[in-house]
């Protein structure tokens, strides 16, 4: 059994955050600052706020965020080579406009220390607010109640509102508010750094941020009025600008005192009151953010002033009501319903929260691995938005997937560029970016991943079969799909055999598994960029049969012969996949069973991620995954194989992956699901759901990970639900857990809403809008109408023994140059290596 499945079924700990099936709710103060700031951070896609207290401190990263706002770096490879990346891109912190400080009687407040009657903190997934109350008996013995809340805008992206309101419960005294907006990028003195220099890079988890040495935002202008204040900057080296603009409104029964003032990194308005017993002040703080890639700062400052002016006129409880109306519409297409599993259910609607947080504002920019929630991966996009995200959106929310793709669609110049540079024909779009350029240095583990290509036509290709976007597919998909097909139709070739066969094979690549790299016929990429070739050619031909007109200008633009579709289509007729007969397995790549597999079982827990602890040589040498790879195809391109191939697959490579990508868990549990694991899909579906609220990777501080996020609902919708959909096709084959009693979920399908309920012994359909559409349960059609359908399960699928996934298979069967597949584990250099204690085949057979 692998770790991830040796978790509780609930690893939060229920006495600080619990249990809440509508929100997240923190009954303390205090845990891993760094942990909770991802958890209850606040976002909309283009503008993100982790959740730090409004005191300012203690905090373990203060961040705000803005989607594709970076700085760019060179990148010092060590020895470079042609075609290596060449300039870094990282996502910044813009200026916090986050903190409101408080003192009574001259005291300020600091969770930290201060003497807590009552205290919560929560965020309600229907109203998207940050909320904390709490009453503190000052040092002076005085009582007084705090409320604050937090809000980023999903109908205004440049938005977030702010309020903070002290109500005096015991005694009077003099308050005091420090409403600021800091630059802390550059402010040595947050975090003593010096202002020369350039990025550090020398980072030891891959996964973290880069810091910079230098100033990064140069500061253009500052401006403030008696209730407004606005700061401006450029950054150093990329040269984007941005404009952040706040104003206060307050109100309180006593007299109040005002004061305002900006300089180059930081605005500030203090208010001053003297308060009474039983009164109170409020202070309402709204902000705009605004961002260009060169737009001069004078003109974001007026953008600013009308974000701020139209919520001056319209009032705050206006933004909150579009707000609750806003999610009140993305639940009705999203929620999932868990009935009797609270602690799962409420993981799950976080989950999809999070995933309205990444993608529901980012329009023209792509959805960052972590949102806009925290600086892991440098704020970079990459496959895990097509692969992930994608599928969950173009299911709920159609607007927001076309808005991802065409993002994509808008990087093709800079992907045709990068593939002249790769030598390569058509584009190759980048491992992972933010302006289009390559920012993967390690290029094994980067830019050899050539599947970005075939994942990004197969989100295209899913899009519009599903929502039947033809327009779409005209407009943008097709021009994806042609030069993403050329790359593979030139980076492939042909191999002749002695009996006149032939087949087609594609080297020197990486798949999803980055623990395996440069490799030939990587299985999931061969299969991928097989699809990719066929639905460009069927692309190009459906174009040329609806529009003439667009079709002559596709082929002017893009110096399109028609010979190139049947070239694509005997590309993909001959594409090589390779297949060991005596395991009745599919090989990951051509070579990879003449390596010795890692024993996992064997490896301490200190030792994952594997990929901080070995060096990458040492652990390329063996059989060990760190994410699903042959599997990740198997649920792709699912028609394309039998149970029984799934099956042997499954099973083959489940025992020797670590699980160290947090992709991972959500795929094993889909695929352990549909061949009959269902103890291991759930064990893998929870690993999933867990991986934030439970921390189970040790880096929730760097953000949310948010293709996990997509994982659990297509665990819940593909795995346990049983859905599938091929060429706009959609089928169901249930695989409800045995303990749950119910699962429910609404899904959009060529503009028609429908809500699929699974229980033990049926699965019903009830059509909510749009037309009646046909789908099919285990084979047979059922029409799904408003007046709801039912069709019987016998069964949830058949159910097999897990014992099977505790050891590798094939280990001490003999490969065929005679040699015997055995099980190491790399160890200290000090240390002796074990090698196994015989070399007698029937020995090792009768052990394995």
């Amino acid at each position: 059994m692998t770790r991830l499945r040796s978790l509780p079924a609930d690893p939060v700990d229920r006495t600080h955050l619990p249990l809440d099936e509508w929100r997240l709710v923190e009954s303390r103060p205090g845990g891993d600052l760094g942990h909770l700031e991802t958890l209850f951070a606040t976002a909309n896609g283009y503008l993100g706020m982790r959740g730090t207290p409004p005191e300012g401190r203690d905090v373990s990263s203060h961040g705000t965020f803005l989607n594709g706002f970076h700085e760019t770096w060179q990148i010092n490879h060590a020895e470079s080579a042609f075609g290596f990346a060449r300039t870094g891109q990282t996502m910044i912190s813009v200026p916090d406009s986050t903190v409101m400080k408080l003192y009574v009687d001259d005291e300020p407040l600091l969770l930290s220390i201060a003497d807590l009657v009552d205290y919560e903190r929560w965020i309600d997934f229907r109203e998207g607010v940050l909320r904390r109350e709490l009453i503190w008996r000052t040092p002076a013995g005085k009582r007084v109640k705090v409320a604050t809340s937090r809000m980023v805008s999903f109908t205004q992206r440049h938005l977030a509102l702010m309020t903070l309101e002290v109500t005096m419960l015991d005694g009077s005294a003099p308050i005091a508010v420090s409403s600021q907006i800091i630059n802390r990028q550059d402010m040595a003195d947050d975090y003593g750094k010096g202002v020369d220099g350039g990025p550090i890079t020398d980072k030891h988890d891959p996964r973290q941020t880069t810091d910079f040495t230098h100033r990064v935002l140069v500061p253009q202008q500052n401006w403030h009025s008696e209730r407004r204040m606005l700061l401006g900057y450029r950054t150093s080296t990329s040269g984007m600008t941005l404009a952040v603009g706040a104003d206060h409104t307050v109100e309180s029964d006593a007299e109040v005192e005002q004061l305002v003032d900006t300089s180059e990194d930081r605005g500030r308005q203090v208010i001053r009151a003297q308060l009474e017993e039983g009164s109170t002040l409020t202070v309402r703080k709204a902000v705009a953010y605004h961002s260009s890639r060169s737009v001069p700062h004078r003109e974001l400052f007026d953008r600013c002033r009308r974000t701020l002016d139209r919520v001056r006129d319209e009032g705050f409880e206006v933004q909150y009501q579009d707000q609750r109306d806003y999610l009140a519409d993305f639940w009705e297409r999203s929620d999932v319903q868990l009935p009797g599993q609270p602690a799962e259910q409420q993981a799950t609607r976080w989950s999809l929260f999070q995933l309205a947080q990444a993608s529901a504002r980012s329009d023209q920019w792509g959805i960052p691995a972590k949102g806009v929630t925290g600086s892991g991966y440098e704020g970079h996009y990459f496959w895990d938005t097509e692969v992930y995200v994608v599928p969950f959106l173009t299911f709920t929310e159609p607007r927001w997937a076309r808005n991802a793709l065409r993002f994509r669609s808008n990087l093709l110049p800079k992907a045709r560029e990068r593939a002249r540079e790769l030598n390569q024909r058509g584009a190759l779009f980048p491992w992972r970016t933010i302006n289009g350029d390559e920012a993967s240095a390690y290029y094994a583990a980067g830019t050899a991943q050539y599947h970005i290509n075939a994942d990004v036509a197969y989100a295209f290709s899913q899009y519009v079969d599903v929502t039947g976007d033809v327009d779409f597919q005209h407009r943008d998909g097709v021009r994806v799909l042609v030069e993403t097909a050329r790359m593979w139709a030139d980076l492939g070739f042909w191999r002749f055999r002695a009996d006149g066969s032939t087949s087609f094979h594609i080297n020197g690549v990486t798949g999803p598994d980055e623990y395996t790299t440069v490799v030939n016929n990587n299985m999931f990429t061969n299969v991928m960029a097989r699809y990719n070739l066929r639905r460009a050619a069927r692309a190009v031909r459906e174009l040329r049969g609806a529009d003439a007109t667009a079709y002559a200008v596709l082929r002017t633009e893009l110096d399109l012969d028609e010979l190139e579709l049947e070239q694509w289509d005997a590309c993909a007729e001959g594409m090589y996949v390779a297949k060991d007969e005596s395991l009745g397995i599919h090989l990951q790549e051509d070579r990879f069973l003449e390596r010795e597999v890692w024993d996992l079982s064997s490896t301490p827990p200190e030792a994952f991620p594997l990929l901080l602890n070995f060096h990458p040589l040492v652990i390329y040498r063996f059989q060990v995954l760190k994410q699903a790879d042959v599997v990740l195809a198997l649920f792709l391109r699912g028609s394309e194989f039998t149970a029984e191939e799934k099956r042997a697959d499954f099973e083959y490579y489940d025992p020797i992956t670590t699980g160290d990508s947090s992709l991972s868990a959500v795929v094993q549990s889909i695929m352990a699901a549909e061949v009959g694991h269902q103890t291991a899909a759930l064990d893998y579906f929870r690993a999933g759901l867990f991986v934030d609220l439970g921390d189970l990777h040790h880096n929730t501080s760097d953000g949310v990970h948010i293709a996990s996020a997509g994982g659990v609902w297509n665990a819940l919708v593909h795995g346990f639900g049983g859905m599938r959909h091929d060429e706009g096709r959609v089928s169901f084959d249930p695989r409800l857990p045995a303990d749950w009693p119910e699962l429910s979920f609404p899904l959009t399908v060529r503009g028609s809403r429908f809500r699929v309920r699974v229980q033990r012994e049926e699965i019903s359909f009830t059509l909510e809008t749009g037309a009646e559409l046909e789908v099919s349960v285990r084979g047979e059609p059922v029409l799904v109408t408003s007046a709801g359908v039912s069709t019987p399960l016998s069964d949830q699928g058949p159910i097999l023994d897990d014992a099977v996934l505790a050891t590798p298979v094939g280990l001490g069967d003999q490969r065929a140059d005679g040699s015997i597949m055995t099980s190491y584990v790399p160890k200290d250099p000090e240390d002796p290596w074990e090698y196994p204690v015989t070399t007698d085949p029937d020995d090792l057979i009768e052990e394995g």
